[in-house]
């Protein structure tokens, strides 16, 4: 159950959907990519990948759930990524792993690594 809404939240942010993709948030909700970036915000998060890249999208190999106490549930999924950088450039085959932490149906956080 888990794996559903972290794969229908990076759906929601795959199509640029925040208002959806919030509705699946607890509070305090943080975010944390390559380079130390951490966000609060998805707005925060979009604005700042508008200048790494024109569009990306996630390749799915596989999403795993895994119990981390109290209650939550640490998802990953892992694939590759592609899409096109700033200059038009197209790129794929990049490695990535987002790891969510999940509680009482909602995302607590997520550390990306690409």
């Amino acid at each position: 159950m888990s794996a559903e809404l972290v794969r229908a939240f990076l759906d929601a942010m795959e199509a640029r959907d925040l208002e959806r993709a919030r509705t699946m948030l607890a509070d305090g909700f943080t975010m944390t990519f390559p380079g130390s970036a951490v966000f609060t915000s998805l707005d925060e998060l979009a604005a700042w990948s508008r200048g790494r890249y024109r569009q990306v999208r996630k390749v799915y190999e596989q999403c795993d759930e895994a119990p981390v106490g109290d209650g939550r549930t640490a998802v990953y999924c892992f694939g590759t990524l592609a899409g096109e950088w700033p200059d038009g450039t197209e790129f794929a085959g990049i490695r990535f792993i987002d790891r969510f932490t999940v509680a009482d149906g909602r995302l607590v956080d997520q550390r990306v690594w690409n």
